[in-house]
């Protein structure tokens, strides 16, 4: 049968959801696939930030895989992209990955980044077929959240037009045009977590607890910055401080940040303030440029 691709409406999000946890378990070997992110939302939560960038493989009626991407300003980040176990190695992942690619041209994305596993050639090879170059290592890492945590200066964003603005011109110094505007709005608006604000100069977008990407018990920094130059090490510890005082505030156990290792002193600061990798992946970017994957930018994010 006829395989077509569309935009995800609101009706097929149960579906997506159902072949996002199936395929992941699945990958990952999990005894009970569907148990995969637990009661974290990562489908339902994109769609709302974006339903034009949620795309749907159809065998009929039947939805069989899908594709998400966000726009941040100059940047594009893509993927998840998932297909039914059942239709692995049919082609649709191809299929999911040209119309996003053409999103990529009409939003004028500069540089476009995924997240992929490097134990995984045809994965790689895919990606590559688009313009995607593998590059270094992400680390996805955890901390348990202390006690009683340094909280230090910080506020949460309001989402007030002067609140955005700041945070875009804070990453504008990072990479020309990327603004994380639709993350911190989606944030707010589907009340998801919170953005962390320093007075100083960087902020840090989180999910946290059941029904945000995070999952019950848990605080995840979607992405994170702080002002680059001389003083960018102190308030990147400053910055991981307070999200961990958020977490801790909010009753979570658990903090998750990941960190692409070409950030050699954000990586190395991390590990110093105890957390551990649980998960790799490699970057691939589009075109095969570094991006703010360089060392001197203290940024968080994985790319997932």
């Amino acid at each position: 049968m006829k395989i077509a691709v569309r935009p995800l409406l609101e009706s097929d999000l149960a579906a997506a959801d159902r072949v996002f946890r199936l395929a992941f378990g699945t990958e990952f070997g999990l005894p009970e696939p569907m148990a995969f992110r637990g009661d974290s939302d990562l489908v339902k939560t994109r769609w709302r930030a974006d339903p034009s960038a949620a795309l749907g493989a159809f065998r009929g009626e039947e939805l069989i895989g899908s594709s998400f991407a966000a726009r941040w300003g100059s940047f594009g980040v893509f993927g998840p992209i998932t297909v039914r176990p059942d239709c692995w190695e049919s082609g649709i992942g191809k299929r999911l990955l040209e119309p996003t690619m053409a999103l990529f041209e009409a939003w004028r994305i500069g540089q476009a980044g995924l997240f992929t596993f490097a134990q995984s050639p045809k994965h790689v090879a895919l990606y590559q077929k688009f313009g995607f170059w593998p590059q270094t290592l992400t680390a996805v890492m955890s901390k348990p959240v202390e006690p009683r945590p340094e909280r230090g200066q910080w506020s949460c964003c309001t989402g007030s037009p002067a609140s955005l603005r700041a945070c875009a011109e804070l990453t504008e110094q990072i990479f020309p045009g990327l603004d994380l505007q639709r993350e911190i709005v989606a944030i707010g608006d589907q009340a998801l977590g919170e953005t962390v604000l320093l007075p100083d100069g960087g902020f840090a977008a989180c999910h946290i607890g059941r029904g945000s990407e995070a999952g019950s018990g848990v605080t995840y920094v979607k992405f994170g910055a702080v002002r680059p130059g001389r003083d960018a090490p102190v308030l990147f510890d400053r910055l991981l401080a307070a999200c961990e005082a958020l977490a801790a505030e909010r009753g979570c156990s658990k903090l998750v940040a990941g960190v692409n290792t070409a950030r050699h002193t954000a990586y190395r600061r991390m590990t110093e303030r105890g957390f551990r990798a649980f998960l790799h992946g490699v970057a691939m970017q589009r075109p095969n440029e570094a991006g703010y994957n360089r060392p001197d930018c203290f940024v968080i994010d994985d790319w997932r």
